[in-house]
């Protein structure tokens, strides 16, 4: 059974991303608030679920949680800021939307910076929340499991919309990943608007900035 807090006594939000290690698309991230005491023994990490299972836990998701919402940074961001900031970018933006401020924040994976409770109105930030970065903490914590189910499943509808636009690198199947289908097709027919164009297309080592879009 997976732990349902960190800081006892406080209202904290979980966050998670998907789509970091992809080569197209946007890194989505979510923040999720649950009620205290909260359990629920399905809830896992997202990459230990079955799609089927995803989605019906977005559904149980959105109606128990206390606040929840997604952020979501571009590829062009993505260029401009890299991976591991545009990653921590749309985990700040995910919190900027919840509809109930959180008193401290546990984040999955290693890496996360200090997070400013927004003023009333404006972009003014007030103090500095308390952080807990947890590796592997979506398999740990209620709340970054719910907010790795959120991320992944709101990226997945994402890249969904994107295949039909462009069928040829079949993100339906690897939603944006370097499998050996989406690097033939990046081969044949080069990169499109949401590719990375930073990022190591063909797994050579070398950027692949000299293709058409």
């Amino acid at each position: 059974m997976l732990e349902s807090c960190y800081y006892k006594g406080k209202i904290e939000a979980g966050c998670d991303e998907a789509g970091r290690g992809c080569l197209a698309g946007s890194v989505y991230a979510a923040a999720v608030i649950l009620p205290e005491g909260y359990q629920n023994e399905l809830l896992n990490d997202s990459k230990q679920l079955t799609e089927k299972r995803r989605y019906a836990l977005r559904e149980i998701i959105e109606r128990d949680a206390v606040a929840w919402a997604v952020g979501v940074v571009t590829p062009e961001e993505i260029d401009k800021i890299n991976i591991l900031n545009a990653s921590i970018l749309a985990m700040h933006r995910a919190l900027d939307q919840l509809q109930v401020r959180p008193e401290a924040i546990i984040v999955d994976g290693n890496r996360f910076k200090p997070y400013y409770e927004r003023g009333e109105g404006s972009e003014v930030r007030g103090e500095k929340l308390p952080h807990t970065t947890i590796v592997k903490g979506d398999g740990k914590y209620l709340s970054i499991a719910a907010a790795s189910i959120l991320a992944k499943t709101y990226r997945d509808d994402y890249m969904n919309r994107l295949a039909e636009e462009f069928p040829q690198y079949d993100w339906l199947s690897n939603k944006g990943y370097p499998t050996k289908k989406h690097r033939d097709a990046i081969r044949q027919y080069g990169i499109t608007p949401y590719h990375r164009k930073t990022f190591n297309m063909l797994g050579d080592g070398q950027l692949s900035l000299d293709f058409g879009e």
